[in-house]
């Protein structure tokens, strides 16, 4: 995951360019507002169709507002893909504060992330997007968040709650779950609680998970 500028909600891959850091809370603000129109112009018109000044136009700031941080397109799409990364791993940091056991957080963070995809639907296309666009912003959003399952199964297993031998397979096995999962109710068809898809992807992965 990108890391996150002090005081900041933004990725520090966002901000942290040479003398394009936002110094003040009404920079953070705009950097903040560009990259949400950003999502927006991306989401519906994809990366070839979208323009510097429709996103502009969308976040109602002025061209040269849009320069003052990035220099094109295709840096503000790679911070973009970032950015997203890092807010689906806030929102499945946020969801599983709560739980007390290995299953019941990947459980929370799921049900945290189809919260996010149902709100963010146009997340989907921007990352699929990436592969083309931005390969190294894609193949890492993908490393990244595996990184962060396989991180909460070793402390699992560590702590005697699942198997063992969980390893990186493990990781990506859950993670293409979750995607896949994401994409059919979060997405495409919003026809069943988050929480009941949660829950069900819950059980298969406690089956497939339990110790001995």
């Amino acid at each position: 995951m990108a890391t996150q500028s002090p005081g900041s909600d933004l990725p520090a891959d966002a901000s942290d360019k040479t003398d394009k850091t936002p110094r003040t809370a009404r920079g953070r603000a705009t950097l903040r507002k560009l990259l949400d129109a950003a999502a927006v112009e991306f989401g519906e018109r994809g990366f070839h169709e979208a323009s510097v000044s429709g996103i502009t136009r969308r976040a109602g700031t002025a061209l040269g507002s849009f320069y003052t941080y990035f220099d094109s397109k295709d840096e503000i799409f790679r911070a973009l893909v970032q950015d997203m990364s890092a807010q689906v791993g806030r929102h499945a940091s946020a969801a599983m504060q709560a739980a007390t056991s290995a299953l019941g957080r990947e459980q929370a963070a799921l049900q945290g992330f189809l919260a996010f995809a149902r709100e963010h639907k146009e997340i989907y296309r921007i990352i699929d997007e990436a592969e083309f666009v931005d390969p190294d912003s894609y193949r890492l959003h993908y490393e990244t968040t595996a990184s962060r399952i396989l991180t909460r199964l070793q402390a699992g297993a560590a702590a005697g709650e699942i198997r063992e031998d969980v390893s990186e397979l493990h990781a990506w096995a859950v993670m293409g779950m979750n995607v896949f999962l994401g994409l059919r109710f979060g997405v495409w068809n919003e026809d069943q609680p988050v929480d009941a898809v949660a829950a069900a992807a819950n059980d298969l992965i406690a089956r497939g998970l339990r110790k001995g």
